[in-house]
């Protein structure tokens, strides 16, 4: 039997994640991404006020918690046809953004930079010739000889001392890193930087929302109150400091990441024909229209928008219909769940069910037994379009936009691939989802100010409402009332199925990207968009330090639920889970 490689954890992401590699000598000849955390919030939702979802919901994850929280909202407003007001749907779109941009610069420093940067190689590092190479890229001001070699002194002491802390236990030396030693320290030291703008930038979401994370959110608006000459409302120090945030934002993704991304592709330019994976793309779409009474239902006017491009065709964009079960469908043939119609049908997620079904299947693996491929071998379920696997995230959205005409994002995309001597082709590719979610960053970054100025241009005309004031009284509801709340996460597609009987909620699915990305094979077979990426006929080096299958994971950022806590009415814990 030919080896297979497993690597379990997956580091550097959010959750657990296993992923086994079935070897043919040193190419992957079939893969298997397995969630090993059940996450089971649908089940913990049954039951409750449809309004106060959003709070529960967010604690899905501690990565994403905003977006789960507005495609929480956007779902029950759904369900019971609520009108936004425009303010309100602009500052929704500066969080929205603003998630965007914090959550993809600290993914490619702080998750995924490691794959390609050698953190020990720095320290052979020339400050001068590491602060002529930042000069060359951009004219952010922290390049100086006397900068770098600051930064190299710190992380020698770290070294010495054995202290490499989030730094230890790579593959460092490893002959796959191409990186010279200049460009590692460069690295390096916007990897700390990264760590002190994202403080200052997740500040935003606090203004609007109250705190970050697990901002506050509110079905019909958004909680916080435009006053300009109240201390306790959105007023004009805040809405300056907002303004602040913005700048600070675009000047660290066009001066730092943008240049960076770029650099460090340049030395790895074989990995654009690497993880090309399934080719079939889908966009849920986002950024709504401000305009007021704009139909939520309606995403023509979205700014991301919403279809499928199936086989890297991008002359043809196929409609997406979330609220059509013969669209959307998750499967669980090879999950650790059971369906009361069988294993091998489809739910569309209003019908879902939640019922787990792990013993007597095998259950999850140990570093000493293998997954059970043929049978289930994940907390993930499958979700399909049209019974076709897809990929969601970055690279869908740019290409999508791309493909719709969108003029800066074909400016921007075909610059950057001008730049590194690439064709279109090349996006397909772990580094092509790697150099989208950059791009996508800028773009939206730069979107932000449009925003800001149309907000801002509201409350100078004297309109400041935030909240829709038409009270939806429990009693004025109809007695079963459905509704989706779909949104673009960093991540992929994103959305949040509720269904409302007599007040409470009867049924909850989220259906969350890294549930489409990460998902296992279907019952027919087809491999998810991880599995299916790592399949792609290029050798391992070692399979030992398996570095390249890395690469190809983060390239997605995996984003995985990473706990479930029960409590009951009186917020007692019911169930403890301990690993003996």
């Amino acid at each position: 039997m030919s080896e297979r490689v497993v690597v379990d954890p997956i580091t550097r992401i959010e959750g657990h994640l296993r992923i086994e590699a079935q070897m043919n000598g040193n190419k992957i000849e079939s893969a298997y991404s397995s969630g090993t955390s059940v996450r089971g919030i649908e089940v913990i939702m049954r039951g409750r006020d449809p309004r106060d979802a959003w709070a529960f919901v967010q604690r899905i994850c501690g990565v994403c918690t905003l977006v789960h929280g507005m495609a929480s909202v956007r779902a029950v407003e759904d369900a019971l046809q609520y009108e936004i007001p425009a303010n309100a749907q602009l500052i929704r779109n500066l969080m929205i953004a603003a998630q965007y941009v914090h959550d993809h610069v600290m993914h490619f420093y702080h998750l995924h930079a490691l794959d390609w940067v050698d953190v020990v190689s720095a320290l052979e590092a020339d400050p001068k010739a590491t602060s002529e190479l930042a000069q060359s890229l951009s004219n952010w001001p922290k390049s100086s000889p006397g900068y770098f070699a600051d930064m190299k002194k710190k992380l020698k002491t770290f070294v010495d001392a054995g202290q490499l802390g989030i730094f230890a236990k790579a593959y460092w030396g490893h002959p796959a890193y191409k990186l010279p030693p200049e460009a590692n320290l460069m690295a390096v030291a916007h990897y700390i930087e990264a760590l002190e703008w994202q403080r200052d930038v997740a500040k935003l979401h606090a203004i609007f929302g109250g705190k970050n994370p697990h901002p506050m959110l509110l079905v019909g608006g958004t909680p916080n109150p435009i006053d300009l000459d109240s201390d306790s409302a959105v007023n004009a120090k805040k809405l300056s400091q907002v303004q602040a945030i913005i700048e600070k934002m675009r000047s660290f993704v066009d001066q730092v990441y943008v240049p960076d991304t770029v650099a460090v592709a340049g030395f790895y330019k074989d990995w654009f024909y690497r993880g090309e994976g399934l080719g079939n793309f889908m966009v849920y779409g986002d950024f709504p229209s401000a305009d007021s009474g704009a139909d939520m239902r309606d995403t023509s006017s979205w700014w991301i928008p919403s279809g499928v491009i199936l086989d890297r065709n991008l002359n043809e964009i196929h409609d997406v219909d979330l609220r059509d079960p013969s669209h959307v469908q998750e499967f669980i043939s090879h999950s650790w769940y059971d369906y009361s119609v069988g294993k091998d049908q489809g739910l569309h997620p209003w019908e879902g069910e939640t019922n787990l079904d792990y013993e007597g299947r095998g259950g999850p693996a140990t570093p000493y037994k293998q997954l059970n491929v043929d049978d289930g071998y994940t907390w993930l379920k499958a979700p399909r379009w049209k019974g076709k696997a897809v990929e969601v995230g970055p690279l869908a959205r740019v290409l999508l936009l791309y493909a719709k005409g969108d003029e800066a994002t074909q400016a921007l995309v075909d610059s950057t691939l001008s730049k590194l001597e690439l064709d279109k082709r090349a996006l397909f590719s772990t580094l092509g989802r790697t150099a989208a979610r950059t791009l996508e960053t800028k773009l939206i970054a730069d979107k932000m100010q449009s925003w800001m100025d149309s907000l801002m241009a509201n409350i100078k005309a004297g309109e400041t409402r935030t909240f829709n004031e038409r009270q939806w009284e429990p009693s004025s509801w109809p007695s079963e009332a459905r509704g989706v709340g779909f949104m673009e996460a960093p991540r992929g597609g994103l959305a949040h199925y509720i269904v409302i009987k007599d007040e409470k909620i009867d049924n909850y699915q989220a259906v969350v990207p890294s549930t489409w990305n990460a998902g296992p094979r279907d019952s027919q077979n087809q491999a998810g968009a991880y599995e299916a990426a790592l399949q792609d006929e290029h050798e391992l080096h070692d399979p030992q330090q398996p570095v390249e299958i890395l690469r190809t994971i983060h390239s997605f950022d995996p984003c995985l639920a990473c706990a479930v806590h029960l409590t009951d009415a009186e917020g007692e814990e019911m169930l403890q889970v301990k690993v003996r």
